[in-house]
């Protein structure tokens, strides 16, 4: 027969994790993703998250069939997946979270055959029509004429008289 002091700590063990796993049984578990409630008010200010490559219309309208993985690697910048088990497969995405808005997600995978671009596919196409409304862009830079500038002390100097004027 069990003698009555481990017969009571087996209850009180027993009645215990019973207890604790109620607890947890009932207990909501939070969405880690969920928001409060004041982060949904319009006054509250939220950052504008980006991730991944920027990819607009004019960078992918220059995209060619043919092309290098290094000519595409400089007009795209650096793949954000690259798969180990195809690499002939780019996987460019862009994600943009503006404040309040919904997520504006882009997404483009070129496919290589003998390091030329074989095939595109994605949100964005290149558009020969596009590319060819689009006017060129002209690029000024304005370079200001030269001006001879002279340190501290040689216009302290010219200014007491003690040197020339150039």
């Amino acid at each position: 027969m069990p003698r009555p002091h481990i017969t009571q700590a087996l209850l009180l063990v027993s009645l215990a994790a019973a207890s604790g796993l109620a607890g947890c049984a009932g207990e909501e578990k939070p969405d880690e993703y969920q928001s409060s409630t004041l982060e949904r008010l319009p006054f509250v200010y939220k950052m504008t998250v980006q991730q991944g490559n920027i990819i607009t219309e004019e960078m992918v309208d220059q995209l060619q069939l043919g092309m290098t993985k290094t000519q595409v690697r400089y007009l795209l910048g650096t793949p954000v997946l690259t798969d180990f088990f195809h690499a002939d497969r780019w996987d460019y995405t862009y994600s943009l979270q503006r404040g309040h808005q919904d997520m504006e997600v882009k997404k483009l995978t070129l496919y290589f055959q003998d390091d030329a671009l074989a095939r595109i596919e994605g949100d964005l196409r290149p558009d020969p029509n596009r590319a060819a409304a689009r006017e060129p862009k002209e690029i000024v830079v304005p370079v200001p004429d030269y001006e001879k500038r002279q340190g501290l002390i040689r216009r302290g100097l010219k200014a007491i008289g003690l040197e020339s004027a150039d």
